[in-house]
């Protein structure tokens, strides 16, 4: 349904007046699966984004990014006229709910920088009316739903502002937002009706709470996965020391145990919101919060105990190394804060050579095809665990494979 309760036709032309809602960052990662997810249910969306060669993209039929089962419905809303473009703030419709998908980042003090929400609500509000639905999406600093509605009470404005956090994993956010209940707060009540009307429409289940209980329910559970991660991570280097496969110690672990079926494997814990999250939470708490900046330190130390193992084993100086996956994680196409920049940088300076290669990644010109990095390297690195690496031949090369997702062959650490 739209704001006002009534059902969207889809035979009406994608005009700007036509909107039933906008998406301001619609053509990044938390935008483009909420954008699809609405038009398949009926919704004329207005795709708002400063990135104007994405928002080509997205018109040509392309997704600028990996989103699986992403393409096929944006073809179908855009063959249905459900999509309009925009990226400045006068052409954003003030008779239906907006939907912000800008969080709080961190700074190089690794403290939460609030005024980015701020920049940006500063920017629209001037084309905002009174009395419409302004939903936060991205994470926030706890507090900041409040403070932001205090904030434009303070500018005599009286908007309808709600916080429901997004929980996608990344590239699986067309399937997920059928599949994951929704989290609705609202400072108002009417904020929170408004909210949870909204997204009845797209999610199989609402779950309401208060503003800052679904600010910590987001953050918990970033920084819980985080935290999980660098536990096995932290495992993977004691067993290490002791001069242990991990290997066989995890598959002793879980073989056939429940109680640890959960543990995750190790490997290079990234991105743009699981470190992010856990120094939020750090901050809230004026820095201590203990296992979360232990967790930090264990998952982003992972790439420098490895480099220093290898400075043990190698006269890395006349080596030439190859970094297999540059992306954050396995099987998208996303290097925002991937660690695999962090071990090319830390081995620029140990090794001759350092070579990247992926499969997916296309925004890195310094990329080279993966037969060649395989061919001119002395040791290889695993830092993606891409399905396209799963029967790799890598020529008798060693390889340091922290996830344990190749085969054991050539496998040295």
């Amino acid at each position: 349904m739209n704001v006002a309760g009534t059902k969207p036709t889809a035979a009406m032309p994608a005009r700007l007046d036509a909107a039933d809602l906008t998406i301001v960052g619609g053509a990044g990662h938390v935008g483009i699966p909420l954008v699809l997810a609405f038009a398949e249910a009926g919704y004329r969306v207005n795709v708002h984004d400063v990135n104007r060669e994405a928002l080509e993209t997205l018109r040509s039929g392309r997704l600028p990014f990996i989103e699986y089962g992403g393409e096929e419905l944006l073809l179908r809303a855009l063959k249905r006229n459900r999509l309009v473009f925009t990226s400045s703030p006068a052409d954003i419709v003030s008779t239906g709910p907006l939907i912000v998908t800008i969080g709080t980042p961190i700074d190089e003090f690794l403290n939460p920088v609030r005024e980015v929400v701020q920049e940006c609500i500063d920017g629209l509000l001037p084309y905002l009316a009174d009395g419409q639905l302004l939903v936060l999406r991205s994470t926030v600093f706890p507090g900041t739903t409040d403070w932001l509605d205090g904030y434009l009470r303070r500018q005599n404005r009286d908007l309808k502002v709600a916080f429901c956090p997004e929980r996608m994993v990344q590239g699986h956010g067309i399937s997920e937002l059928k599949e994951t209940p929704q989290i609705i707060s609202g400072t108002t009540p009417a904020a929170e009706q408004a909210a949870a009307k909204l997204f009845s429409a797209i999610a199989p289940e609402l779950i309401v709470v208060k503003p800052r209980e679904a600010e910590f329910a987001k953050l918990f559970s970033n920084a819980y996965r985080y935290i999980e991660f660098a536990t096995s991570n932290q495992f993977y280097l004691i067993a290490k020391s002791a001069g242990l496969d991990y290997r066989r110690i995890y598959d002793a672990m879980r073989r056939n145990y429940p109680r640890a079926r959960g543990i995750p494997t190790p490997g290079l814990t990234a991105g743009p919101c699981l470190m992010k999250d856990t120094m939020q939470l750090a901050a809230f708490a004026q820095n201590q919060f203990s296992l979360g900046n232990a967790a930090m330190l264990v998952n982003e130390g992972l790439v420098l105990h490895i480099c220093d193992d290898l400075c043990r084993r190698y006269d890395l100086a006349r080596m030439t190394v190859g970094l297999l996956g540059m992306a954050f994680k396995a099987d998208i196409d996303d290097t925002r804060a991937s660690l695999s920049y962090k071990f090319k940088k830390a081995l620029a300076s140990l090794a001759e050579t350092v070579l990247t290669t992926d499969p997916l990644v296309t925004t890195d010109p310094e990329l080279l095809a993966l037969d060649e990095v395989i061919e001119r390297s002395d040791l290889l690195i695993l830092c993606a665990p891409h399905s396209a690496y799963r029967d790799l031949d890598l020529a008798g090369k060693p390889v340091v494979d922290v996830w344990g997702f190749l085969s054991k062959a050539n496998v040295i650490a």
